[in-house]
């Protein structure tokens, strides 16, 4: 099943179930996922169980929905609609081999064979991120990239801020989960993302890695509840003034990751302050391909493209170059 959250100058917020080429709205009583899956919570139910009760029958032309030629507009396929400071954007890096060996590129300084400390991360990962079931594994990296505030849907813009060296692409699935009342935390699914980053800070020293993260970010199109998270294929490609310039078949799922799921979601919510009643977290689970690290840069205009199989339509979204001189942030005296 997969769901999708749209907004319309008249009709407001709804959300709607994907069926091939239809868009069969939910009853407007849930104007969100949020609202949606918090209920379901509550009544403690099934997402098979709860939607087929709470559609309308009312459909709409997902093709002009997803082209833009339709008053009704997609929004991030998951975020917290009333405060999205309540919406918390993390991620996991070096999760699949790929991603450790472009950053052991980056971060190489000394002789060409010695490992860096993002491969020893890796390799940590290789050796302690599956330990099975009811054991608690090597903890994986953890990075912050900011509040729904930074979130963005198929179709919007992605900035490279003023302040930034670079943006670029990270074609990536993210897990989407919903904070219960009583501090449990819930997996509402997953969906597509472009989890765009600033690599060429990153490459001036990985301590940088933690203000190369805080970037807008895209998820969606659709919300998907119930794909097997395993071996999952995928593509990226980047398009500048409409023609192919770069792309590349990804692969994720646990199959391919040095981490299972499950461990990295022990550490992310064995923290108490991501525990916190009505909180959503959206988490990004790592990629194994992205053209920076092919030594592609970005410009303003291009396109990115992602798409992996069985996760609905593509997500894409236009780099915004906004790069100037910076001056100083005055703080005020009160």
């Amino acid at each position: 099943m997969k769901l999708i959250q749209l907004i319309h100058p008249n009709h407001r917020r709804r959300i709607a179930v994907v069926d091939q080429n239809s868009l069969e709205l939910i009853t407007s009583e849930f104007s969100s996922n949020y609202e949606l899956f918090s209920k379901m919570i509550t009544e403690q139910s099934s997402a098979d169980k709860f939607i087929p009760n709470v559609l309308t029958g009312e459909k709409h032309d997902y093709d002009q929905v997803y082209t833009s030629n339709s008053k009704w507009k997609i929004l991030p396929a998951f975020d917290h609609p009333a405060s999205p400071l309540h919406c918390i954007l993390s991620g996991t890096g070096l999760t699949h081999k790929a991603s450790a060996e472009n950053r052991q590129k980056m971060h190489q300084q000394l002789k060409k064979e010695e490992i860096t400390d993002s491969m020893k991360m890796y390799l940590l990962g290789e050796e302690g991120g599956k330990p099975g079931k009811g054991i608690v594994g090597v903890q994986p990296e953890w990075f912050y990239k900011g509040t729904g505030t930074s979130l963005k849907a198929h179709g919007d813009l992605l900035e490279i801020p003023p302040y930034a060296d670079d943006g670029g692409e990270e074609p990536e699935i993210a897990g989407i989960y919903l904070v219960a009342e009583d501090g449990s935390p819930y997996k509402v699914g997953y969906a597509q993302a472009n989890e765009f980053s600033d690599h060429v800070m990153e490459r001036k020293n990985y301590l940088y890695l933690a203000p190369s993260k805080l970037r807008q970010c895209a998820i969606g199109p659709e919300l998907i509840l119930d794909h097997d998270f395993q071996d999952i294929t995928g593509n990226v490609e980047i398009r500048r003034n409409g023609k192919k310039v770069w792309s590349e078949t990804i692969k994720t799922g646990e199959q391919n990751m040095c981490h299972s799921v499950e461990n990295l979601e022990h550490h992310h919510f064995k923290y108490e302050q991501h525990r916190i009643p009505g909180t959503v977290h959206i988490h990004f689970y790592g990629a194994d391909a992205f053209s920076f690290g092919e030594g592609l840069r970005l410009k303003g205009g291009d396109q990115m493209i992602v798409s992996f199989k069985g996760f609905g339509r593509e997500l894409v979204n236009t780099v915004s170059d906004k790069r100037k001189i910076v001056k100083p942030v005055r703080v005020n005296l009160i």
